[in-house]
């Protein structure tokens, strides 16, 4: 954990650089305003540390408004950074290139450039804020053949990567439960980190999620998050809530539809777990990471996901489709099944989502 803290450390300082480096032409314009500025992004560099630390002893609002002002900087470096950063690559081109050839040095570093994407980061960032509370329902409408019982039509609401703690609480949850009683789903299934961190603090919470009583009832798989709010808590949470928790366990309720749930894991194969629970009837396949193992492929109808949250702020999304090429949507599979992989219900980290909006993913399952 040590080891993990100081390389996220050293790289969001890294990225701190790089927005100064691209700033510094226009801040030079004042002799005080560089020196400023490291007064202002020091703090913010290890203010994530203290936001953990203020929390794990107690010190709940104080942990609660580093927070929303760290992480809220955190998306808005995120923005420029990420603009900076093709800045800086042509920079070195360019630089090679003056070194090899004989083409004059070109260079797109200028205060007026600062000024332009720092406009861009401002305008970007300020929409981000509010996109990250414009909630989707996204709608997917699926044959499905091995429905059980006398049923011929189940709607299916999915959540995904809520992050309830510190940030996420009232103001996210609230209105998550208002939609999904409009939208009166038959069940609920949650995909994983439903909670972030350190989740003392967030137990009337519970009370919310009790006005959600779908007729089949409402499953949840642990995400990696559970593990870091520690798994007695998560479980106790998430029951408390009226989830019932499926890890390597299946549930067919008024044997209808076949729920299989599995712990998070990196790279974990589950077909021995999901054999074990194979079932005539539809089968949803409830992983939280978007990754589907040939071996698995045989046992499920529909494999729910999440973790990715595409990215959340663009453009990284190219970054989490590295090891998630399956990180947005429905994706047909070999055996005539699908995945689907949410963008997520809520935000992780800095309260902004930029072009990956929160989504309610409802599945119309239905019998010819």
């Amino acid at each position: 954990m040590t080891l993990f803290v100081i390389t996220a450390l050293l790289i969001y300082t890294a990225m701190h650089l790089v927005v100064f480096w691209g700033m510094h032409p226009l801040l030079a314009r004042h002799r005080a305003l560089p020196t400023l500025s490291w007064v202002l992004m020091v703090p913010m560099i290890f203010a994530p540390v203290g936001v953990r630390l203020l929390e794990r002893y107690g010190y709940e609002w104080g942990a609660r408004a580093l927070a929303w002002t760290s992480f809220t900087w955190m998306g808005f470096l995120f923005i420029a950074f990420s603009m900076f950063i093709i800045l800086f690559a042509f920079e070195i081109l360019f630089f090679i290139l003056k070194r090899i050839t004989p083409l004059p040095r070109l260079s797109l570093r200028s205060a007026q450039s600062a000024a332009i994407i720092f406009i861009i980061t401002l305008t970007a960032g300020i929409y981000s804020l509010h996109e990250a509370t414009d909630m989707r329902v996204e709608r997917i409408s699926l044959q499905a053949e091995s429905l059980g019982g006398s049923a011929k039509k189940i709607t299916v609401a999915q959540l995904s990567d809520i992050h309830l703690g510190l940030m996420n609480r009232e103001n996210i949850l609230a209105p998550i439960v208002s939609k999904l009683q409009e939208l009166k789903p038959d069940i609920v299934l949650a995909t994983g980190d439903v909670v972030d961190a350190q989740i003392n603090h967030i137990d009337e919470l519970s009370d919310l999620w009790l006005r959600i009583d779908p007729p089949l009832g409402k499953y949840a798989v642990l995400g990696n998050h559970e593990y870091y709010a520690g798994l007695k808590q998560s479980i106790e949470f998430l029951e408390k809530s009226g989830f019932k928790v499926l890890r390597g366990e299946s549930d067919s309720p008024r044997g209808e539809v076949t729920i299989i749930g599995v712990d998070d894991s990196r790279d974990a194969d589950n077909s021995a777990i999901i054999r074990e629970l194979d079932s005539p009837l539809y089968t949803i396949y409830m992983k939280h990471r978007p990754k589907v193992i040939a071996g698995e492929l045989p046992f499920f109808d529909l494999q729910l996901s999440g973790h990715a949250h595409k990215g959340q702020i663009f453009p990284f999304n190219f970054l989490t489709a590295i090891p998630f090429p399956m990180q947005d949507g429905l994706y047909p599979l070999p055996r005539e099944n699908y995945l689907y992989a949410s963008r997520g219900t809520g935000t992780w980290g800095p309260p902004m989502r930029l072009l990956s909006p929160p989504e309610i993913s409802i599945f119309e399952l239905t019998k010819p």
